[in-house]
């Protein structure tokens, strides 16, 4: 056990979160996401029985966005056609302005296979077992200013 550190982030995410630079980006995955197969480049970290929320709220609170990009966080976009409420959106919202201070002005949304490609290239996939559809994000690290 460490003091400070969320009880939620496990060593092998406390890794990747330091091994990470400026610039690299790291997915949070609903349940429904594909994590081994956009993460076989990379590196997949099994959160199971976590949701999204925790999960962004614990990485937040180590990891800073990148000030050098308007946009360092993306969500998928709802797939033309469905009818799907996205509360869970909001409560990313809440969760990032505690942490930076562009608040939901942080997101950008992007087409699904738009969305795939792009973890593709990602240094880790965190895989959660979040329910809410609509519920993964990319963030792209920052660096810390002394």
């Amino acid at each position: 056990m460490l003091k400070g550190i969320p009880d939620i982030l496990s060593p092998d995410l406390l890794k990747v979160l330091a091994e990470m630079g400026h610039g690299d980006t790291i997915v949070i995955s609903d349940g429904n996401f594909p994590s081994a197969s956009m993460g076989k480049n990379g590196v997949v970290i099994r959160c199971d029985g976590h949701g999204g929320p925790e999960i962004l709220d614990a990485v937040l609170s180590l990891l800073p966005l990148d000030t050098f990009v308007e946009k360092p966080v993306t969500l998928m976009k709802v797939v033309p056609g469905q009818e799907v409420e996205t509360p869970i959106w909001k409560t990313y919202e809440d969760i990032i302005s505690k942490y930076d201070e562009r608040g939901k002005d942080t997101i950008q949304f992007v087409e699904r296979f738009d969305f795939y490609e792009e973890s593709k290239k990602a240094y880790a996939i965190i895989a959660t077992s979040e329910k809410a559809l609509y519920a993964c994000m990319i963030l792209k690290k920052g660096v810390i200013k002394s």
